[in-house]
Order: C-alpha cells, then structure tokens, then sequence
C-alpha cells in the first residue's frame, strides 16, 4: 500500500483494543506510525488484531514501534513471550566485547522474530547511551556498556539483528543520555562537560552509528551548546545531531509526555517541529492529548517525508532462520545461561 502519512506525529492508543473514536482520529490524522505499551499488549493473537486495526485505519503499512530493550523495558513479557536480562548485566557478564555484541545480536534477532509475528516492525533500540558513574539508575542497566568502543559494538550487533529479523532498530537517546542524573520522566538534568568530552565519549555511538534508519532525541539540556533547552526543543543540538553527529534519518522525540519538557502538550509539540526535529512523539494514547499535538505539530515536512520514506524502504522482510538453532548457539555463548 501506498504511505498515505501527512500528521508530523506518532501516537499510540488506549487499550488493548482499537476504539472507534481512535480509529477514526488516526484515519483523518494520517500519522507518522504508531506505538504500542504493555496497556495495549494482552496476548498473540490480541496483539495481532490490534496491529491490523491500526494499519487498517490508516489505510497503509504503517510502522509500530514498541519498546522491548529487554529487563525492565520490554512491553512483551512472559507467560506468552521471552524474558531478557538487563542489557548491562548481560554485556558484564560476558568475557569480551566482542562475546557481549555476539550474544546481544542473536538476543535481538530472536526478538525481532517476535515482533514481527505479531506485527509490530520497529524497536525502540539499540541504546547508544554511555553508562556513567552518574547514570540516573532508570538508563544505566539499559545501557551497552562504560566505554564507546563497547556502546558502539554492542549496539551495532543489536541493530544488525534487528534488521536481519525485519524489524527497524530506533536508535535513542541522541545525542547522549548517559549523564543524565536524574529521571527524564520527572525532571530535566543539565549535563555540564565540555565539547571536547562530549563529542570524544557521549557523542561517539551515534557518530559511528549515523547510518541507522530512525532515531529518538533525548530530553537533556547541554550547557555547553544550549544552557536553556532540551536537545528535544533545541535548534543547535538538532544541529549537532545532524551535522556533528552526521545522523542523516528520521529523528522523533522522546514520549512529549515525559516532564523534563515543559508547557502544554501543543507547546511541547510545537517547540519540537521547530527545533527540527522530524517528529513528534507521543506514547500516552489520550485522545484529548492526541488532539492538541495533532493541531501543533503540523503536517511531515518534505524533507521528513523523504527520510520517512527512505526508513521504511529499509523495513526487510525478515531472513530464515531457525530459531532453536539461534537459542542453542545464544545458551552456549552465555556459558548455559538461559536468555542473555
């Protein structure tokens, strides 16, 4: 089907089921995609209605996007679907790097195997966050590793498995969330190093991996680039995204509804677009809420239209593979270990 997408936003819904005032909304609206929640997830066969209903509104294969990091952000969870360690605890627990990306990427291939049976085509992942000794502990278990080059292998393997599965990796949190102390969701930390420490450690996973289709703005203040707004609402962190970063794809927000941002849901919104950022993300699948950044963040610019539309071609259709075989050579990288 042909991307009929106008709305500069991606959205998710209430339940587990679609609404008709949903359906309808996302009809007229035409977003960006969707996003699904552990609210919206009740078991395979729901999840596979719930996905169709959504497209169907739309009228074309529209991407959902779901965060399942593994540990304690994964929205699919037992009884019907694997249980993940911390992403951290697995990279330690391995004897090298190069072990640690290993077992991350066959980790992620088995999820996008998941993922794709119920129709869910994008994970919010990799992280490309640094895990610092100041690392709020809401981010720093998520994270890949302590050093860019361990971010970087981890991270690429993870999107690679992603891929190979038929699933668009988000990567997040750009341009660096690893000196957030505090939690985002409640409040905005201001990161205080120098350019030079920035662009050598925090900036560097997202440097290397600038080719990745779709990425996630974090909602940080850097005082030595913009000492008043979050990279989410902030015109020269976008900057540095794109030219000093060289990240090149689709760039969403953060969920809006998170209160490091300030002002209404509109304002929120509006700030984003204009900071250029591609779109607007919004998870909570209120639908007065949904209204106002609906009215706010306007209609895909060209130039998101085109990277919208350059992310989805990359959208594969998953490889073979044999998943028993994939969970044998992952239990024996993981010294017996059950799931990373």
């Amino acid at each position: 089907m042909e991307m009929t997408a106008r709305l500069a936003a991606i959205f998710g819904c209430s339940g587990a089921q679609l609404l008709a005032e949903e359906r309808d909304f996302f009809r007229d609206a035409q977003p960006a995609g969707f996003i699904l929640f552990a609210r919206n997830v009740e078991d395979p066969a729901q999840l596979v209605r719930l996905t169709s209903d959504l497209r169907e509104a739309v009228g074309w294969e529209a991407p959902i996007l779901v965060d399942q990091e593994g540990g304690r952000v994964q929205r699919l969870r037992a009884p019907h679907w694997r249980e993940w360690a911390p992403p951290l605890d697995t990279v330690l627990a391995a004897p090298d790097m190069g072990t640690a990306a290993r077992i991350m990427g066959l980790r992620m291939r088995i999820v996008a195997r998941e993922l794709r049976a119920v129709g869910i085509d994008a994970d919010c992942a990799p992280l490309g966050d640094l895990a610092l000794d100041e690392t709020h502990p809401f981010l720093r278990n998520r994270c890949y590793g302590t050093s860019a080059d361990q971010v970087i292998a981890v991270a690429r393997a993870v999107a690679e498995g992603l891929l190979a599965g038929g699933v668009l990796p988000v990567m997040k949190h750009l341009p660096g969330h690893g000196r957030s102390y505090t939690d985002t969701h409640h409040a905005v930390p201001t990161v205080m190093a120098d350019r030079a420490t920035l662009a050598a450690e925090d900036f560097a996973p997202f440097r290397a991996l600038n080719d990745l289709p779709m990425a996630m703005t974090g909602h940080l203040v850097f005082a030595a680039y913009d000492a008043e707004r979050p990279a989410t609402q902030s015109p020269e962190m976008i900057r540095v995204i794109r030219e000093e970063l060289g990240f090149a794809g689709l760039l969403m927000t953060d969920d809006l509804n998170m209160q490091a941002l300030t002002g209404n849901l509109a304002e929120r919104a509006a700030l984003a677009i204009a900071a250029g950022c591609d779109i607007a993300l919004h998870c909570k699948g209120d639908m007065i809420e949904m209204q106002q950044v609906a009215s706010a963040c306007g209609d895909l610019t060209v130039a998101a239209t085109a990277r919208l539309r350059a992310a989805l071609a990359r959208r594969p259709e998953p490889d073979t593979v044999d998943i028993a075989a994939l969970e044998a050579d992952l239990a024996a990288l993981s010294r017996g270990g059950a799931h990373g």
